[in-house]
């Protein structure tokens, strides 16, 4: 399987598999920050859609902070790996101190990325939720459990690549899922990406004020 070039390369190939959304009145593009969103600019600015973040943390397990035990997302929904916590006997104590944590990290890109602007009406809207890649499922599964209390009338997952299994049990809790690169062994999300920066606040803010000016035109 080839490599993408970069995010922005990747989100113009999601963009063609979704050209059939082009113009729809009802369509509401939201990036997972801060990776997905150079993907879903590209996603956005194709399809003619308003685009916005849907800000949601990992939940990393103490001292091997890679290691997702869950998720949790802007409106406070989490997902739980259980086989995880189980199997690694962590303590009630310590889920909380890590929630406690990121919940605070999930306020402030918020609020960097947001400011005080409203959160979009998603009742009756098709959402596109887009990022770069899914690796173990829990960011993108909080995401979308979070996203279903919005009452939208369709729910699309559209990423680059990710883990086959993962994926068809994302596809299992959402209306259509895309997704063109889905080896049986992802390892890192990154690893499917030629140039895989990090991308910064500043870019985020940028992009999104980006969508709005050219919607505005």
């Amino acid at each position: 399987m080839e490599k993408y070039v970069d995010r922005e390369q990747a989100g113009s190939v999601l963009a063609q598999a979704l050209s059939s959304y082009v113009n729809r009145p009802d369509l509401v593009v939201l990036a997972l920050p801060r990776g997905g969103v150079p993907v879903a600019f590209e996603v956005a600015q194709a399809l003619h859609a308003p685009l916005d973040v849907f800000v949601v943390r990992k939940l990393g397990v103490p001292r091997y902070d890679e290691l997702a035990m869950g998720a949790i997302a802007m409106d406070g929904t989490c997902v739980f790996n259980e086989d995880i916590i189980q199997d690694l006997s962590i303590s009630t104590e310590d889920m909380a101190n890590v929630i406690a944590k990121e919940k605070q990290e999930l306020d402030r890109r918020v609020k960097a990325y947001r400011g005080d602007r409203p959160f979009p009406d998603l009742k009756n809207k098709h959402v596109i939720l887009v990022d770069d890649g899914i690796a173990t499922g829990a960011t993108m599964q909080a995401a979308v459990n979070a996203l279903m209390q919005y009452d939208p009338s369709a729910i699309v997952v559209a990423v680059p690549v990710a883990d086959k299994n993962v994926c068809q049990r994302i596809a299992l809790s959402v209306d259509h899922l895309i997704c063109p690169l889905t080896p049986d062994s992802l390892g890192a999300v990154g690893a499917w990406y030629e140039h895989f920066d990090q991308v910064e606040d500043a870019k985020v803010r940028e992009l999104l004020q980006k969508v709005r000016e050219l919607l505005q035109m």
